[in-house]
């Protein structure tokens, strides 16, 4: 490497070196460059693209991709406000702005200093706890104007994060409501030990016997996935844990992983035992970046108990490991196939379908992907067997499910329920009195209206991935919808012109009816892009990405009608005011100078 700095090689060799400079673990090397650099100078770049036998433009490619990666100087302090619905039903906004005010910055802006900079970011997985930020990738809770004022307090004096308030960096499990996953003890090998005793076609029998369905959303029958890829092809498997919970309103996966994460591991060396696979990959979104160490923690724990490593619990030939693999800041790369091609360090974005990732999954390989919460429910399902998970829920949706409750309750948090619970069941339960709206699963899930809160949380009646946001009668669903709208459009990863195109399209609609300036065209246009987002989009984000705004256009109108003040189109962008700045620089402010007018 003569032509680059051999100086450089102190800082990244020892980040090479410990991922085996391996171009699919780029997305590490590069989290751990910029954690020790603060970003990813072109040094860097360079330095990393001859040692790992990579093009320079794919590693710019992927830093370019991921929100949480940076090439530029963003500040010894980074700042990042969640902008979720529901932080700012807390008052992020103001909160926002009075950091702003005392560093004298605006959004996005680093200080000339080089010492702070403060922008927002989606949902970081604390709703129930909110309103929230991150500095530095770790999580502060509880926000208010007098913890604000202490930080940047604590940002101008320049004092470590280790030296900040411990509470702070509070986050609670809020856990309010326990079925059997939440409430039963269960000895950290026990699940596994009992696998092994059914044998691995015994273990898939008794998961055929649940019909369990996986957690996170689609629903579909685990047992199925599972013995597609046990019986596909290749000598090599995987096993992918999805921990990427990027849905907007979703947490339970954080409250797993803080207080169960034996539990998840468990159920990953299960699904390892029956498929065949002897490694395991937990991919870990960015916001969850302060769980990372305490996870290695209880890996290195497992192994020592012979639970994970070579010959587990004495059984030759059963090796299974689990590495954990952080994201960047990507809400698609909850999608399966878009999260194997981040964790073979690439640009997040999805597959073509088929194959599917039970055949050719990670590197090619068949690959069971599963979420954080369907490998925890799998450890019940080998302890207790399939015929009895088989007695909880409904027969279209059996067992238990986990709902992250927050917005305008009296007790947001975690409550576990077996499926079939109805709405308004779960409204009483968390003190929701005055309750308009219920968001469900997620910005891309279904809005709910009163009349409909006697529906049922099933997969055949109310499906979700988990989050459930409760708005009150002073809400604005108009404001919510646009919300979500401005989500989408940040997140698309831009592959498809449907999504690209589609969501900026309807961001901007809501905007010009938000400024005054909609009309009936408008709201028609609404419907008609987000037919074309539903049945042109490549990935379930375009999909689903204008259903907030169908749903909110057909159950809430008025919050629409009432911002309609023109009866024809009115065009959003006058191009008259835009040559103002031109005019005044001319010095003509005569009638000819201007447009629409005769001279």
């Amino acid at each position: 490497m003569s032509h680059v700095n051999s100086s450089v090689g102190g800082v990244l060799e020892p980040i090479l070196d410990r991922y085996a400079r391996n171009p699919h673990h780029l997305m590490q090397i590069l989290r751990e460059t910029q954690e020790r650099l603060d970003f990813i100078p072109e040094w860097a770049v360079d330095y990393l693209a001859e040692a790992l036998a990579l093009a320079r433009v794919h590693i710019q490619a992927v830093i370019d991709f991921y929100a949480f990666f940076y090439d530029s100087p963003r500040g010894k302090y980074r700042v990042l406000f969640s902008d979720n619905v529901t932080d700012r039903m807390q008052g992020n906004t103001a909160l926002l702005s009075r950091m702003l005010s005392k560093f004298a910055l605006d959004q996005g802006q680093v200080s000339s200093d080089g010492l702070v900079s403060i922008d927002t970011t989606s949902c970081t997985g604390m709703c129930d706890q909110g309103p929230a930020l991150l500095v530095n990738n770790y999580p502060v809770t509880q926000l208010s104007s007098q913890r604000i004022d202490q930080i940047c307090e604590l940002i101008k004096a320049q004092t470590p994060l280790v030296e900040w308030p411990s509470e702070f960096f509070n986050v609670e499990d809020n856990i309010l409501r326990r079925d059997v996953l939440l409430s039963t003890e269960m000895a950290s090998s026990q699940a596994l030990k009992r696998a092994i005793e059914l044998g691995r076609e015994g273990m898939l029998a008794e998961m055929k016997a649940s019909e369990f369905r996986g957690r996170g959303g689609a629903g579909f029958t685990t047992a199925v996935k599972w013995e597609a890829c046990k019986n596909a092809p290749g000598e090599t498997r995987y096993v992918v844990c999805n921990a990427d919970e990027g849905e907007p309103g979703t947490f339970k996966d954080r409250v797993l992983l803080a207080s169960f994460a034996e539990r998840v591991f468990e159920g990953m060396t299960i699904a390892g035992y029956v498929i065949g696979a002897s490694k395991g990959l937990v991919y870990l979104r960015a916001e969850y970046r302060f769980m990372l160490e305490k996870l290695h923690a209880i890996c290195d724990a497992r192994r020592k108990a012979n639970l994970l490593g070579k010959d587990i619990l004495g059984q030759k030939g059963f090796d299974f490991d689990i590495e954990i693999h952080m994201g960047a800041g990507a809400y698609v790369c909850g999608e399966e196939t878009a999260l194997i091609e981040s964790l073979e360090g690439k640009p997040g974005r999805p597959r073509i379908r088929p194959p599917f990732p039970a055949t050719h999954g990670y590197l090619g390989q068949p690959t069971v992907v599963n979420n954080v919460e369907t490998m925890a429910q799998t450890t019940l399902i080998a302890q207790n067997g399939g015929a009895w998970y088989h007695g909880m829920g409904t027969n279209l949706s059996t067992g238990t499910k986990l709902l992250s409750i927050a917005g305008d309750c009296d007790r947001p948090g975690i409550y576990e329920y077996t499926f079939g619970v109805r709405i308004d069941k779960i409204l009483e339960d968390c003190g929701a009195r005055n309750a308009m709206a219920v968001q469900v699963g997620g910005a891309s899930g279904t809005c709910l209206a009163r009349h409909e809160f006697g529906r049922k949380i099933a997969f055949e009646d109310v499906p979700t991935s988990g989050a459930f946001m409760i708005f009150g009668n002073n809400r604005d669903m108009f404001e919510v919808a646009r919300n979500f709208m401005h989500f989408f459009k940040h997140e698309s990863c831009g592959f498809c012109t449907p999504c690209r195109v589609g969501t900026t399209l309807m961001s901007d609609i809501l905007d010009k009816i938000a400024s005054g300036k909609g009309t009936h065209y408008e709201m028609n246009e609404l419907s008609r892009v987000h037919q074309l987002l539903r049945t042109t989009s490549h990935c379930g984000l375009g999909q689903s990405a204008g259903r907030p705004v169908y749903d909110t256009l057909q159950k809430f109108r008025p919050s629409y009608d009432r911002r309609l003040k023109h009866k024809d189109f009115e065009p959003a962008f006058d191009l008259d005011d835009a040559l103002a700045s031109a005019r005044e620089i001319m010095e003509r402010d005569d009638v000819s100078a201007h447009l629409g007018t005769e001279s």
